[in-house]
């Protein structure tokens, strides 16, 4: 449609053009003494039109020649600033295939380039940002190739350059200059000094993803468990890992830093700050708990912590259990049993009744209530179960305290041939 009326345009102004040439009559005199010029008003529009169109031409044609100086300065710029980022990402190239010497050369001869251009008076815009990349990566090749003195030179004149850059850019270059040292530093094993430039770090970088878990390695390296546990608590709010990944790393986080703790009071510290959804993993609580007894702590108070675990252990949750958590919760519900004159000693041992009952082919539900029976001196009952769980058990621990409990009821009951098996069975396991 724009073409035809352009086309539409064309024709009448042609039409108009030669309706108006061929009815003008007018002309134009000049007089040059002693001559007189008489020409049609048609020519010397013509003529006027022809020497307008000559001195913009004359006038584009100057330009364009005064020009020429600038324009090759211009290519010659852009051809020197086409080889340095060639370098530049060659560098990049080579790095991520693995060729670290080369990397290092081409990222060395970036710099040398823009340092030409620099000498010649051929300033770029980006020269500060293109100098702090390439330093960056020629210290990344050498951090590779275990040059640390290369390394530590070329990091220093990144941080050099990144203080030169413009306020919009200072802040970016800085920030992932500080983040890489502190990666090389966790490479190096130096766990402290990585720690150190993490706490350089304004408080929003440190909030990122990949300062967040700089900071759980190095804290991890460094024997820091506590910050290592607020650290992988806080990546997975903010989901990097999976929610089974998450909760795996939190739960061998909260094991290692019990192993740290060496009297029951620091025990007790520690399960008060864990949260309440920490609590309630199963290995964390048995562990917490067996570990706070074997300090000297009250069994009282790990019945209080082990709490939670019963209606998990009586619901369908024990299928998703592992073993391991199994047993451990059962070892950890078996020593904080109450004696008998203890005012909860009837609810723990209707609790474990019941949970034998709602589960009565586990066991290691069987070999508990067996030894809850055992500590109410229900004998008969408790004989009736540990038999019944020795048949089923797989794992030595339970296995060991189901013959040990089986002997002690025979030698109560002077049956010494039952007793001399029990205690054979019980040292069968226990080499």
């Amino acid at each position: 449609m724009r073409a035809a009326l352009w086309l539409l345009s064309l024709f009448a102004l042609a039409a108009a053009g030669a309706w108006f040439a061929g009815n003008n009559q007018g002309t134009v005199t000049l007089f040059l003494s002693p001559y007189r010029v008489d020409m049609s008003l048609n020519l010397v529009l013509l003529i006027f039109v022809s020497v307008v169109l000559l001195v913009v031409v004359a006038q584009q044609a100057l330009s364009a020649l005064f020009a020429l100086p600038k324009q090759a300065q211009r290519w010659r710029l852009q051809q020197k600033e086409r080889a340095a980022h060639a370098a530049l990402l060659d560098a990049i190239s080579h790095f991520m295939a693995g060729r670290f010497l080369r990397a290092r050369k081409s990222a060395q001869t970036a710099l040398e380039k823009e340092a030409l251009m620099q000498a010649a008076g051929l300033a770029l815009d980006h020269a500060v940002s293109l100098r702090t990349v390439s330093h960056v990566m020629a210290a990344e090749s050498a951090h590779a190739l275990q040059d640390k003195t290369l390394r530590q030179h070329h990091l220093a004149q990144a941080a050099v350059q990144a203080q030169m850059a413009p306020t919009a850019e200072r802040q970016t270059l800085t920030e992932g200059v500080q983040l890489r040292a502190a990666r090389w530093l966790l490479d190096d094993r130096d766990a402290e000094a990585s720690l150190e430039r993490l706490k350089e770090l304004p408080p929003a970088v440190g909030r990122r993803m990949v300062a967040l878990r700089l900071l759980l390695k190095a804290s991890r390296l460094a024997g820091q468990t506590a910050q290592a546990l607020d650290t992988a608590v806080l990546l997975a709010k903010h989901r990097a890992f999976t929610p089974l990944a998450a909760e795996s790393l939190v739960r061998g986080l909260i094991l290692e830093w019990l192993t740290q703790v060496r009297d029951a009071d620091g025990v007790q510290k520690l399960w008060q700050k864990l949260s309440p959804a920490q609590r309630k993993m199963p290995d964390v609580a048995a562990e917490v708990a067996l570990r706070f007894m074997a300090l000297g702590g009250p069994a009282s108070t790990a019945r209080l912590w082990l709490e939670p675990l019963w209606a998990p252990l009586q619901g369908s949750a024990l299928a998703q259990w592992s073993p391991l958590q199994k047993l451990r919760v059962v070892q950890a519900l078996e020593r904080s049993q109450p004696d008998p004159q203890a005012p909860d000693a009837r609810q723990a041992l209707a609790r474990a009744e019941s949970l034998q009952q709602a589960h009565p082919r586990d066991p290691r539900l069987q070999y508990l209530a067996g030894m809850v029976c055992l500590r109410q001196r229900l004998w008969g009952k408790s004989q009736a179960l540990l038999s019944q769980a020795a048949k089923g058990l797989q794992e030595p621990e339970l296995q060991r305290g189901t013959w040990l409990a089986l002997a002690e009821l025979a030698e109560q009951r002077e049956d010494a041939v039952a007793a001399a098996q029990a205690w054979k069975q019980a040292a069968r396991v226990n080499g």
